[in-house]
């Protein structure tokens, strides 16, 4: 019975379909306008990468160089360094980005005191909303050798001064954590959302059967919360090669010693913009960035479709 009628309704008109919804596709018609303006008809621009851009042509009548701006990238010999740069920082972004941003959810639902709970939450969500470029000036009053905060402490305690943007090994602890302290509190709405509309039946059941609070959190609200957990991580694959550029710009500036430390895809493309004026080169470096993005998404999603097709996107 389902299979006739099924089949029925695939075989109404499509114009007759358009208008017996067409108060729906008149709400959807705004997103598909927006996609199209800002997302698809901006990668006509994509062709940029297999020319050889003229200022006087524009860029469809620029001349076409075929791979050389991708060669200009290999021979230049930095793209390896930031591709494994990016890719290995989001890893860590990710990973403990779902660690804290999960854990500090459970945590504010755990609380008792709404009013604490909201103030807690209001001061880990607050970190957001502050610039990039406010952090690093916030930064370098710090961390300054010569007049920082830190090492006029560490100069009064009969320490030597810590010149912390002089010591490239110290700025994955420090990117690391100024990522997690902006995104955690962000993070966490998400999950506090699927925390809240869990089925409360079930902690109470559990309460009823004695089981402690963290044995509720074990049992209960980790495992509820996977599904939220594998679609959040899914969609941050989907730009594990694209760095923050405010934050690896503001915060290390065009410091050539931390280049090969800190330096990312988004400011590599961004540097041979601004010092070399190449935009067949810069277009190039951008294709190959959301080429590796599409294909990590659709791997990741194919893996995950496998093993559970209800967590996969697509």
């Amino acid at each position: 019975m389902k299979k006739e009628i099924a089949k029925k309704s695939y075989k109404v008109p499509f114009l007759k379909n358009v208008r017996r919804h067409w108060m729906l596709l008149a709400m959807l018609a705004p997103a598909v306008i927006y996609m199209l303006i800002f997302s698809y008809i901006p990668m006509s621009g994509i062709v940029l990468a297999f020319k050889k851009y003229q200022y006087a042509g524009g860029i469809y009548g620029s001349p076409w160089n075929g791979l050389d701006n991708f060669k200009a990238l290999l021979v230049a010999g930095k793209l390896g360094e930031v591709t494994r740069n990016t890719l290995l920082y989001n890893i860590a972004f990710i990973s403990l980005g779902v660690v804290f941003e999960m854990g500090s959810a459970i945590l504010l639902n755990e609380i008792g005191s709404k009013w604490f709970k909201k103030i807690a939450q209001s001061f880990m969500f607050l970190p957001y909303f502050i610039s990039w470029v406010v952090v690093s000036a916030i930064m370098f009053n710090v961390f300054n050798y010569e007049k920082g905060v830190v090492n006029h402490v560490l100069n009064f305690l009969g320490f030597e001064s810590f010149d912390l943007y002089n010591t490239p090994g110290a700025w994955p602890i420090v990117l690391i954590f100024l990522k997690l302290w902006k995104q955690t509190g962000y993070g966490s709405v998400v999950y506090l959302a699927a925390i809240t509309g869990l089925d409360q039946e079930m902690f109470e059941a559990a309460s009823i059967d004695g089981a402690s609070a963290w044995q509720k959190i074990r049992y209960i609200t980790i495992p509820s919360l996977i599904p939220t957990m594998v679609i959040m991580v899914l969609l941050a694959i989907g730009n594990i090669f694209r760095g923050d550029f405010g934050m690896f710009y503001q915060t290390v500036k065009s410091s050539a010693l931390l280049q090969p430390v800190t330096g990312v895809i988004d400011t590599y493309v961004f540097g041979l913009l601004i010092n070399n004026g190449d935009i067949g080169v810069s277009a190039a470096a951008g294709l190959y960035q959301s080429v590796l993005c599409f294909i990590t998404i659709t791997i990741c999603n194919k893996l995950v479709k496998k093993a559970d097709p209800d967590y996969a996107l697509y």
